[in-house]
């Protein structure tokens, strides 16, 4: 009888160890916010955290390099402006000394500004980003990766830009400027032609760094939405329901309370009690 009584109180103590033990585990999910807190709480739901977690970390390195991509074709645009407004200069001083009213003088100072013009040119295919690199790669444009399947060079090559029929655009400048230092009209005619042609070839330059600035912000809007739906998603598997909790944490709490007062009113009893 005495055996049986002390393994019930061993077992009541068990039961009782573990409903402090649950309702440890509940205040805890109240206050950290998180419904799992070891893996063999939940193995399942674990498991997916941990795939949501390796997505959200993908997504977070691809929308860095969307910023940064974003920031190289805002700066790329800028100088494709100062290009476009070069050229389109240098097609004018170009015209102006084709005119059979331009006195050598005058052709002297349209050769000198068209100088001027091919130097800035040469700056600004040399225009490094904020990192000190070359905005327009001196070799094959730099390819970025914006998702596990999405790779493209937001800012295209300087040869591609810079270089048309093999010469750079600085070079047709200073051939124009030539042309009309030695007041050769059938080259300076030549050049306003080649000029005409670089203008088409830099806006269509220009237009495809606008398209790649726009597949990035729809790439950006993109990985923005999936964020949030792995957000949600995570949220649900992970976090704690406060209501639920609470609810659970006063039962517990009761169920405890109860079985002490029932297991001290045992303990109250006198041996003799336990053995009638």
């Amino acid at each position: 009888m005495i055996n049986a009584v002390g393994n019930r109180m061993t077992r009541e103590i068990a039961r009782q160890q573990k409903l402090a033990e649950q309702i440890e585990r509940t205040q805890i999910q109240i206050s950290s916010g998180k419904r799992l807190q070891r893996m063999s709480d939940d193995p399942v739901s674990a498991r997916r955290i941990a795939t949501i977690g390796t997505s959200q970390a993908s997504i977070a390195a691809w929308d860095t390099n969307i910023n940064a991509a974003s920031a190289l074709v805002s700066q790329a645009d800028g100088v494709m402006k100062s290009v476009s407004n070069l050229m389109t200069r240098a097609r004018e001083l170009t015209l102006a000394a084709a005119s059979g009213t331009a006195s050598p003088a005058d052709r002297a100072t349209i050769a000198a500004e068209l100088g001027t013009i091919a130097d800035e040119m040469d700056s600004l295919a040399a225009t490094r980003d904020s990192n000190g690199e070359p905005l327009f790669a001196t070799g094959a444009a730099r390819v970025m990766r914006f998702d596990s399947d999405i790779s493209f060079a937001p800012v295209p090559a300087a040869a591609d830009v810079f270089v048309i029929a093999g010469n750079s655009l600085s070079t047709g400048i200073r051939d124009a400027a030539t042309a009309v230092a030695a007041g050769n009209k059938p080259a300076i005619d030549t050049a306003i032609t080649a000029l005409d042609n670089a203008i088409g070839h830099v806006a269509d330059r220009h237009a495809g760094i606008g398209l790649a600035g726009g597949r990035l912000d729809r790439l950006g809007d993109e990985l923005a939405a999936r964020g949030i739906t792995l957000k949600d998603e995570r949220s649900s598997v992970e976090d704690t329901d406060l209501s639920v909790a609470i609810a659970e944490l006063n039962a517990q709490d009761l169920t405890l309370a109860a079985a002490q007062a029932a297991f001290a009113k045992i303990n109250r009893q006198t041996l003799f009690d336990l053995l009638r």
